[in-house]
C-alpha cells in the first residue's frame, strides 16, 4: 500500500490503517453521548514506525493543549489508541496494530484513488470495514464531568485498497439467491 503519512499540524495528521466497524455514510447513535455520529476503528500495523510516530506526537500536542485549557491533569490522562495485542488478543485483525476509535458529528469526506484521481465513495460497496487506506484525524483534549483525556476526531478518509470483508459473508444479494432464477 502507498504510505501516505503526514502530520498537518501538532495534533493533526493523516495515517495509512486498515478501517474496521466503518460508519461513514450514517451516523449512529453514540451510547456514551447519546448524540448521532460518525465513527471508524482505525486498525495502524506497528511495523508502520512513521505512523506510530505521527500519532504519538500527535497525542502530545494534544496533551499540551490539555495543560493550556485545563491545567496539569491529576493522573494520567485517558486516550483513544490501544494496543491490539494487549486489548484483542485472540481477533487476528488487531495482532501487531494499534487501533483507535475515531469519531464526529459532522459527516467525513469519503474518497478513493481511482485512475490517478480523487474521486467520491459512494456507498458501502465502496468503502467498507476491511478496506485499507488512509485517515485525516486530529488529536483533542477533553476534561467533562471528572472524565479527562485525548480523544480522536474523524476529518476524512481515503480507501487505497480492497481488502477482506470483516463484517458478514460479503456475498451480493445476487451471489446468494442466483441459483433460483
Amino acid at each position: 500500500m502507498k504510505n501516505v503519512n503526514k502530520k498537518f499540524t501538532e495534533t493533526n495528521v493523516r495515517v495509512n490503517c486498515r478501517f474496521s466497524y466503518s460508519h461513514v455514510f450514517q451516523p449512529r447513535k453514540n451510547e456514551k453521548s447519546g448524540k448521532m455520529k460518525y465513527d471508524c476503528c482505525l486498525v495502524i500495523s506497528k511495523d508502520d514506525k512513521q505512523a506510530v510516530q505521527l500519532i504519538n506526537e500527535a497525542i502530545e500536542g494534544a496533551k499540551a493543549l490539555y495543560k493550556e485549557k485545563f491545567g496539569a491533569p491529576k493522573g494520567r490522562l485517558k486516550t483513544v489508541v490501544h494496543d491490539g495485542d494487549e486489548d484483542r488478543p485472540d481477533d487476528p485483525v488487531f495482532a501487531n496494530t494499534l487501533y483507535i476509535n475515531a469519531s464526529s458529528e459532522r459527516k467525513p469526506g469519503v474518497k478513493m484513488l481511482e485512475n490517478g484521481m480523487l474521486v467520491d465513495c459512494l456507498d458501502e460497496e465502496d468503502f467498507y470495514s476491511g478496506c485499507y487506506g488512509a485517515a485525516d484525524i486530529n488529536f483533542f483534549p477533553y476534561n467533562n464531568s471528572g472524565a479527562c483525556g485525548i480523544s480522536c476526531g474523524l476529518n476524512n478518509v481515503l480507501k487505497l485498497e480492497d481488502g477482506e470483508k470483516l463484517s458478514g459473508t460479503g456475498m451480493s444479494a445476487d451471489a446468494a439467491f442466483g441459483d433460483l432464477v
